[in-house]
Formats: C-alpha cells, sequence, structure tokens
C-alpha cells in the first residue's frame, strides 16, 4: 500500500512497517510530501522517522493502538459492514444531547455507551454530540488534550466501536456529531512538530503557541485539519461537528480557515446526498461566523450560545462572579434580550473584559436555529471548583424552569447528560497524565486558580485522583426513582411538545415577543400561538396573558388556564406552556 507524510524540512525520511524499514521518496508533485510503497494491511503497525531521529507516529494515524507515544496502524475502513441505511439528519429542528463516553456509563466505553441510546430515544432527542474522541495520555480525561486527529481513543474502544456506535445511533433515528479540537493539541504526545510548522509563534493561545494557520507551510496545516474534518463525517458517517474554541483559531488570512472548512463540509454534504453541519463554539458574538458565505459570512452552521447560559444562570442562580457580572445587573432583561436578539453582547460594554463586545445580529437574516441555547453543558458544570449541577444549586421548580426556558426558546436546544434526571453526581474536571510532572502542574494549577476565587485547595477535587472521575459517572438507577423520575418526565413532555407545536421550531428569531415583571421575578415570551410563562419567585404570580383563551400544554405544577380577564395564576418556582385558541 502507499505510505505518504509531510515533512518540508527533512532531508531523509524512513518508513517502518511491519519492522521492516524503507527510504521514502520525495513527490515531484507535491513539495515537502514523502511517499513509497510497503506491504500492509489493516492492523499493520508503522511510523515515520525523520533525519534518522527515532520512529515517530502518522501525523494523519487513522489508529493508535498503544496510545499517542505508540506506532500508528493501518485502518481500512471498507472492512466494517454498516448496517443502518442512513439519509441523515440536519440541524433545523434539532435536540442535542452531549455525552462524555468515558462517564455516560460506569464502564466509560463506546459500545457500553451505545446500550444506553434506547433512553435517548425515549427522550426525545435528536442528536447524541460526543465529546473529543482523539487519543490522549492515559485512559480517563475530557478529550480535550487530544493528538492523532484521525484516530479514536483506544480505551473507549477504538474505530470499530465508533463505527458500532454510530450505526447504532443511526438504526434508532439519532443523529451523532462529535466534538474537534482544532486550536491546539495535548502537550503530552503531540509530535507534529517534529514533521513541519504546525504551529507558530506569531500568535499565541491559552494552551500555548497557535496552530499555523496563515505562516509559511500553512496551506498544508489547513488541509491537515479541513480532511480531518472530512475524515470523521465520511468514514464514520457522523452527521456534524462541535468546532471547540475557534477564537482560538487566529488567522490573518483573507478566506479565514472556518470558510474554507464550511465549504469543504458543504461540497462533501452534496456529494454524500445528506446533510452535514458545523457548530461553532466561539466567545466573540460575531455573526459572520454564522452568516452564509454568500452573504459575506464564514457559513458555520451554528454556534454555542453562551449568552444565553450566563443570563439564564444569573436569573436562577443569583451568581455574579466572572463573566456573569454583566448579565446579573438585570437578569431578566438580559434574559429577554437573548431570547428575542440571539446576543446580550452586541455591541455594549462588557465589564468583566472592561470593553465594548459583540455585534448584533440581522435578524431578519439569520435564522434563530444557527444559536444553541442551553443551561448546562460541560464546560459550565466541569469547570466549577466542585463540578457541581446546575440542580444542587437550585431548587427542583427552577431546575424545570430552566428546562422550560430552553426547550421552548427560539434556538437549538442542547442539554448536558445527565440533567434530564436532575443527576445527582457531579462532574468534575478529571486527568489521567501518564507524565508525572505534567500531572503535579495541573493538579496545582487547577488549585491555585480556585484558591484565588475563595475555595481552599482542599476542597478542589484532585483531577489525577480516579474517584474525582468516578464521582462523575452517571448515576442509572437515579431515573427510575423520585424526584429524577419527574424531571425526566418533564423534559420527554417539553421535547414532545417541541416536536408537536410547529411554533417552537419557527426559525423567526424576530418573531419572539418577551414581558417579565422584576419584582415578582417571572417572565413570559410569545412564539406564534404558543405561550411559555416561568415564575422564578417563590411567591404565586398572576401573569397577564391577554384576551385570547389559552389552553394548558405542560405545566411543573398543576394550573387551570388563564381566566376570563386574561390573568394565568403560577406557582412559585413553576413555569407553564400554553397555545391561544
Amino acid at each position: 500500500m502507499q505510505f505518504e507524510v509531510w515533512a518540508p524540512q527533512a532531508g531523509r525520511v524512513t518508513l517502518q512497517c511491519d519492522g521492516a524499514t524503507r527510504a521514502l521518496e520525495r513527490d515531484p508533485e507535491r513539495p515537502g510530501w514523502w511517499c513509497g510503497e510497503a506491504q500492509a494491511g489493516d492492523g499493520s503497525r508503522y511510523g515515520f522517522a525523520v533525519d534518522d531521529g527515532p520512529v515517530l507516529p502518522d501525523p494523519r494515524s487513522r489508529r493508535q493502538p498503544d496510545g499517542p507515544d505508540g506506532l500508528s496502524a493501518v485502518v481500512d475502513h471498507g472492512r466494517y459492514a454498516w448496517r443502518a441505511r442512513w439519509a441523515g439528519r440536519g440541524l433545523p429542528g434539532a435536540v442535542l444531547y452531549e455525552l462524555h463516553v468515558g462517564t455516560y456509563t460506569p464502564e466509560g466505553t463506546l459500545d457500553a455507551a451505545a446500550e444506553r441510546l434506547d433512553h435517548l430515544v425515549r427522550l426525545g432527542v435528536s442528536h447524541v454530540e460526543l465529546m473529543p474522541l482523539c487519543p490522549f495520555p492515559g485512559r480517563h480525561g475530557w478529550g480535550y488534550e487530544g493528538v492523532s486527529l484521525w484516530a479514536v481513543h483506544e480505551p473507549y474502544g477504538g474505530p470499530e466501536a465508533l463505527k458500532r456506535f454510530v450505526d447504532r445511533a443511526h438504526e434508532l433515528g439519532l443523529g451523532v456529531v462529535l466534538d474537534v479540537v482544532h486550536n491546539h493539541l495535548g502537550p503530552s504526545g503531540n509530535y507534529l512538530p517534529a514533521f513541519g510548522p504546525y504551529f507558530t509563534d506569531t500568535h499565541h493561545t491559552p494552551w500555548g503557541v497557535a496552530v499555523n494557520l496563515d505562516a509559511p507551510g500553512s496551506d498544508e496545516v489547513r488541509a491537515f485539519l479541513v480532511d480531518s474534518a472530512l475524515a470523521w463525517l465520511r468514514d464514520y458517517r457522523l452527521d456534524g461537528l462541535r468546532l471547540d474554541a475557534v477564537h482560538a483559531l487566529v488567522d490573518t488570512r483573507a478566506c479565514h480557515f472556518l470558510e474554507q472548512l464550511s465549504n469543504a463540509v458543504d461540497e462533501l454534504s452534496a456529494d454524500l446526498g445528506r446533510p452535514l453541519f458545523l457548530i461553532a463554539e466561539s466567545d466573540l458574538n460575531d455573526p459572520r461566523i454564522i452568516t452564509p458565505r454568500a452573504q459575506g459570512g464564514l457559513g458555520v452552521h451554528a454556534q454555542w450560545n453562551d449568552d444565553f447560559h450566563h443570563a439564564l444562570h444569573t436569573a436562577l442562580t443569583g451568581e455574579s462572579q466572572g463573566y456573569y457580572a454583566d448579565f446579573a445587573r438585570d437578569p431578566l432583561a438580559a434574559l429577554a434580550k437573548t431570547l428575542t436578539r440571539g446576543y446580550f453582547h452586541d455591541g455594549t460594554y462588557s465589564s468583566f473584559r472592561g470593553r465594548s463586545h459583540g455585534r448584533a445580529l440581522d435578524r431578519a437574516g439569520v435564522a434563530a436555529h444557527r444559536l444553541t441555547g442551553y443551561s448546562q453543558t460541560h464546560d459550565q458544570i466541569g469547570n466549577r471548583a466542585q463540578g457541581d449541577r446546575l440542580a444542587s444549586l437550585v431548587s427542583p421548580g427552577l431546575a424545570a424552569c430552566a428546562a422550560t426556558l430552553t426547550l421552548t426558546a427560539p434556538f437549538t436546544p442542547m442539554l448536558f447528560m445527565g440533567e434530564e434526571w436532575a443527576a445527582g453526581t457531579p462532574w468534575q474536571f478529571f486527568t489521567d497524565h501518564t507524565d508525572p510532572e505534567l500531572a503535579e502542574a495541573v493538579r496545582n494549577g487547577r488549585r491555585r486558580e480556585f484558591a484565588a476565587h475563595g475555595w481552599r485547595e482542599e476542597d478542589v477535587p484532585d483531577p489525577q485522583d480516579p474517584a474525582t472521575r468516578e464521582r462523575s459517572c452517571l448515576d442509572w438507577s437515579e431515573p427510575e426513582r423520585e424526584p429524577h423520575a419527574r424531571v425526566l418526565d418533564w423534559y420527554r413532555r417539553l421535547i414532545a411538545l417541541r416536536a408537536e407545536q410547529p411554533d417552537l421550531t419557527d426559525p423567526d428569531l424576530a418573531d419572539t415577543r418577551v414581558a417579565y415583571d422584576v419584582t415578582a421575578r417571572w417572565l413570559a415570551f410569545r412564539r406564534g400561538d404558543i405561550r411559555v410563562v416561568v415564575n422564578l419567585g417563590t411567591e404565586p404570580a398572576a401573569i397577564p396573558l391577554g384576551n385570547r383563551p389559552a389552553r394548558v400544554l405542560a405545566a411543573w405544577e398543576p394550573v387551570e388556564g388563564p381566566g376570563a380577564n386574561g390573568i394565568l395564576p403560577v406557582p412559585g418556582e413553576s413555569s407553564v406552556v400554553l397555545v391561544q385558541e
């Protein structure tokens, strides 16, 4: 078979495959590329040596059987016999479910997670969004320090297990989205610098030097990332990708990397005849990211909307530290603004940043489903000192209000695993670094970070302690007992309503109308004929809905419809969804 590797600064490159070594030749058609033939098949172990250095894994390795530091293995994707006939499932109308393979089940494998997919079908979500799967040191971790951007973490089951997972999900009608990290690679097991200028010190990120998107050699680096993204969508039949922290993709070229990537994904979608999409995590509040390329944007199909989360979180908890400060001044006003305009910061001053931030969305030109709304994510839980979930911070009624707002808002809703039953387990930051110095640096760095915010160091879980990961695993006995079963029923009812009521998936962001009372702590909004009411106060509230008759579709606490005067009585810390007739 043909082997090739990009090593533009090398004077000599050799291939070691199944114990045999041979020199590669320069590719006359592609500067910087080396290639050659060798006997190999599925499972063959191989690596490359640059200028007689150590044998290293392939930068485009499809499998790392022995982890990031071991040799690569050949993967013949044609060997897998796909079962599901899958036409795809697009983003409009979707309900996403963020899932971490290593803690979704105690086993922490893709096969074990696949056995629990029936739960998601009964819940009613449309897509599973898997947190990163690329190989990283050790067995357990969040996945954001991965390397080998084509490969699947072996402790999760490797490439074949991911195919089995996707196949099972598709058989059940679930789409699959994968979280990919292009803005940095892990510090351990990252051998890309030995091959070429994959990184540049011209720019810097929170994780060190930036990926080279605009310096010499960046054409091949961009192709490396684009080809990796397309491989996930094509070889594993995924339906979409979530792009981690795109604001850290520093690119000064006229055609931004995200535009290049979105164009390539759209072309693949057309070739495959099924919908594919990209969801960006961005804190820029820049509508150009999700504006179609034909309209001068970058063409990414959606983005995470932290502004909605922050407004909702401050309204529910009263927290005002860090980036919550901007939203905590008037949480209901902030929530109302995000529900009607998408961004809270749309050119307004941010005290957290000490400057103005963001730019206004064109509500007539940007469909509401291009923003993803959520009350919880892996970041917003796991980056708290003790990984405490929203259900541990507020009453069951307020947690139900959060679900109501998330699942009836104009945005594409996303849940974090376990929130649908108010999981009692935390979700903490955990690592399994095999390098003792790196492990100690991460441990001490996390303790110092939270000590600066008033936490005692001994109260911050040790990320290297196996018990930290074990505490973070979901307890699958909880959904069968109270109070969790009631919460789960509420989520199921709200998701079913979203599917039953066309107004709840209307893409017109400008059609949402909001009213609220700061003193009484209630908020109500209208989407077509649907009325959504949340009472965040502890006392009952009388909420005016107008003169049109309205019928209750779902209520956290029993309520009658509004009286002849159009007033709806709502118990404290409760929510109601109605339809006006």
